[in-house]
């Protein structure tokens, strides 16, 4: 593939109702996603996913993926990287807004420092695709190497 070649992805939503009662369902392009989402779920803690979940899903994939790539190029391929992260969502001047993201990451790597682990989950962190899209937000990171 070239590196000029534009990917596009995309999702739908279908919505009904007002926003305390109606409900909404998402659909991936690929069909591999499909949930459904509510006030509740976003707001109340009812089961089902939300927004900010998805962020949260997809900033961790994301992120993963490159850091796989940073320490693949760097002659060290992991063995295992499980990757947790939270967007904070919060009330703010009347509306909400997304005020931090935490991303925390465990790798299993041969031969290499967890020094070098951090600095090289600041780079992963820094070229990924979403982290550099939400720049706007706050993003912290733990990196913890984890023996084999």
């Amino acid at each position: 593939m070239s590196t000029t070649q534009q990917i596009i992805r995309s999702a739908t939503i279908h919505w009904e109702g007002d926003v305390a009662h109606g409900r909404g369902s998402i659909a991936t392009q690929s069909g591999k996603v499909t949930a459904d989402y509510s006030f509740g779920t976003r707001f109340s803690g009812d089961p089902g996913t939300n927004p900010e979940e998805l962020l949260a899903a997809s900033h961790a994939a994301c992120f993963t993926m490159a850091l796989s790539a940073v320490l693949t190029r760097a002659g060290h391929p992991p063995t295992a990287l499980d990757t947790k992260a939270r967007v904070h969502l919060a009330p703010i001047d009347g509306g909400f807004e997304i005020p931090a993201i935490e991303l925390a990451v465990t790798g299993v790597v041969p031969n290499l420092s967890g020094d070098e682990f951090t600095k090289l989950a600041g780079e992963a962190k820094e070229s990924c695709p979403l982290s550099r899209a939400l720049r706007a937000v706050p993003i912290t990171l733990t990196a913890t190497l984890a023996s084999a």
